[in-house]
């Protein structure tokens, strides 16, 4: 039985072997499976498109056929006789529509031409909007990618985790199974008694029972991780050590650009709002066929052109009212900045500290674990002589298996600490 759980405890820990994974492949893997990033990928390429709707818009063209027939028949009750005129010359006692109104029908079918005047300045306004959007995209696509880094890395270092735990969980299975065989011997010698054999598989069961919750708990970190990064894999793969260090300031902080294409945003479209009120000259022109009485329709084919000019004058002061609320928006997105900056400062400060105590940590753990080793040297010579308490000997074990935990959670710590500060130090 003993050699079936040690075969099963094998096989498990040779799935871990199938594949090696590090944290550039999940952190590349999330952002190229990112549907924020692709969104504002696409948004972008979209804003390169209304660039040129604009373009068209304001300097381009605009071609249209407009076409009409109206029927207005008339009842001509001239000269005390009543006739039903279909398409009327003219009458002074009728019924139907007023020939002012109805003209007595309509026949149009006219190619219309308008062509916008002057407006390059208008064009800049309406693009730069554009442009600060497509800016705003591709930021949104940085910031999203440093938070999937961010993310990505601290579910990476809870996996690492996990694994040192199997690892520890896995070295105490070996320690003990070598040492049930050795005490096997020594039961048959007389040397030890047979309870304790008995207590030596009790604790070899329950670090078996604690090796394979740790290898559960990996497997669903693991695949929490896949689920983050977009990959379509739930085999079990061993992850490469993970050191990280503290990133170099790069001196002003990219988050504020945010904030710097935030009031680009509002200036822009102030400007846009704007538009209206400066004046609007376009040459317009058409040509076709516009009767209003049949028969004189083959007559009736021309040309025609001029200029329009459009200009705002009285609205409400909604102008000035439309530069106050961008005003307090303005104020509204510095104070943000200001606040964030603020924070941000104490936030790296505080970590900073808090980091400064782990070395130390880590270094009298290390030692732990070390001394442990070394003790447990010694009591492998004291049990071949029969001189240790099996007792005493699992004692050992446990509290070496929980500064092993300890250790680990420790340095989990530290790299997310690390990891933090590297996310708000950008």
């Amino acid at each position: 039985m003993i050699k079936l759980i040690l075969y099963i405890t094998i096989f498990i820990s040779s799935q871990f072997l199938m594949a090696q994974n590090d944290l550039s492949y999940y952190i590349s893997s999330a952002k190229k499976n990112s549907p924020l990033i692709n969104d504002n990928t696409n948004q972008s390429k979209a804003n390169q498109f209304e660039a040129e709707r604009l373009k068209a818009l304001y300097t381009k063209p605009q071609v249209s056929i407009t076409a009409n027939y109206i029927f207005s028949p008339i009842i001509n009750l001239d000269n005390n006789k009543t006739k039903f005129e279909a398409n009327s010359a003219g009458a002074e006692n009728y019924l139907g529509y007023d020939f002012a109104a109805a003209n007595g029908g309509q026949y149009q079918a006219l190619l219309n031409v308008t062509q916008p005047l002057f407006n390059t300045q208008k064009l800049k306004v309406a693009t730069d909007q554009v442009n600060v959007v497509s800016q705003i995209n591709q930021n949104n696509i940085k910031i999203t990618s440093h938070d999937l880094e961010k993310f990505v890395t601290d579910q990476y270092i809870i996996c690492v985790q996990d694994s040192k735990q199997m690892s520890y969980s896995s070295s105490m299975l070996e320690i003990l199974s070598e040492q049930k065989s050795i005490i096997k011997k020594l039961v048959e010698s007389s040397i030890y008694k047979q309870s304790d054999l008995t207590l030596l598989n009790i604790e070899y069961n329950n670090f078996l029972l604690q090796y394979t919750t740790y290898t559960a708990t990996y497997k669903r970190d693991l695949m929490d991780m896949n689920i983050l990064c977009g990959i379509n894999d739930t085999s079990f793969v061993t992850l490469n050590p993970i050191n990280l260090s503290i990133s170099e300031s790069s001196g002003a902080s990219l988050y504020n650009e945010k904030f710097r294409l935030d009031s680009l945003n509002l200036v822009a479209s102030k400007n846009i709002f704007e538009l209206k009120y400066r004046p609007q000259i376009n040459l317009i022109g058409n040509t076709g066929l516009n009767a209003v009485y049949a028969p004189t329709i083959p007559n009736r084919f021309g040309v025609n052109a001029g200029f329009s000019f459009t200009y705002n004058l009285l609205d409400g002061k909604q102008r000035n009212i439309n530069r106050n609320k961008t005003d307090v928006l303005l104020k509204s997105v510095s104070f943000y900045k200001d606040n964030f900056s603020t924070q941000n400062s104490v936030r790296k400060i505080k970590i900073l500290n808090e980091l400064q105590t782990y070395s130390e940590r880590i270094r009298i753990s290390n030692q732990l674990l070390t001394d442990y080793q070394t003790l447990l040297s010694q009591y492998k010579k004291e049990i071949l002589i029969g001189q240790l308490s099996i007792i005493n000997y699992v004692a050992i074990l446990k509290n070496m298996a929980t500064s092993q935990r300890d250790n680990a959670i420790i340095i989990t710590q530290k790299e997310a600490l690390i990891n933090m500060y590297n996310y708000w130090n950008w």
